[in-house]
């Protein structure tokens, strides 16, 4: 029995042809499709809608997705240690030529994020006493 309909069959093969021809455009962004297994996706996509006998699309494997994932995680990690010696060389240079302006910096970042905090308490103690006179009148 055969998988596809001749109707099916019919409907990539307009596709194809449109294609050729350059008028095939793709569903969302519009744009030309230049691709033959595009062309023929969209076929028996339209053919789907159309209820001509089409399989359904093809579940994509679990393995095939985990090995993918794996590849990628261990070239990640390559390239993260490239990145990480680089950046030690780079930062000892840094660290070397300003020594003596780092300190004056990090007293002054100290000092800035006393205030906040002292502020953001003045601004909590007003609603507790506002929450505590609406209590009190009802």
């Amino acid at each position: 029995m055969a998988k596809y309909s001749k109707a099916a069959g019919e409907k990539v093969h307009e596709e194809m042809h449109e294609m050729k021809k350059g008028k095939l455009k793709s569903g969302r962004s519009g744009k030309k499709v230049t691709n033959p297994k595009q062309a023929i996706a969209i076929g028996l996509s339209e053919a789907r809608k159309e209820g001509k006998k089409v399989p359904k699309k093809a579940a994509t494997k679990k393995s095939t997705t985990k090995k993918a994932a794996s590849k990628k995680s261990t070239a990640s990690k390559k390239t993260a240690t490239k990145k990480s010696t680089a950046s030690k060389k780079t930062a000892s240079k840094k660290s070397t030529a300003t020594k003596k302006s780092a300190a004056p910096k990090k007293a002054a970042s100290k000092k800035s994020t006393g205030t906040k905090k002292t502020a953001t308490k003045k601004r909590a103690a007003p609603k507790k006493a506002a929450s505590k006179k609406s209590a009190a009148k009802k």
